[in-house]
């Protein structure tokens, strides 16, 4: 299964290491060194130009790198995503 992360970005779910709060994060230095760090390897991407509210940090399947997508969704709505996939009542199935 895939996170639709936004503007049409999806990510493989068994290759999400984390989702994290860009601005609760970024303001640690250790977390925007990490960060700097990546994108001068360029392992950063963006799915959209607006202001990210969070970023996905995932594996990649093709070259097996550890890369960060940043996305204008909340880690709210990401998490909602992800748990909408494995609810039972999305599937037809009904609780026990």
């Amino acid at each position: 299964m895939y996170l639709h992360i936004g503007n049409q970005v999806n990510i493989r779910q068994r290759d999400i290491v984390g989702i994290i709060d860009a601005d609760r994060t970024t303001t640690s230095w250790i977390t925007r060194k990490f960060l700097s760090e990546a994108q001068k390897k360029e392992l950063v991407s963006s799915a959209n130009y607006e202001i990210p509210k969070s970023f996905v940090l995932y594996r990649d399947r093709a070259d097996g790198k550890y890369k960060i997508y940043f996305s204008q969704l909340s880690t709210s709505a990401l998490w909602g995503r992800m748990n909408s996939l494995f609810d039972d009542s999305s599937h037809g199935a009904g609780k026990a």
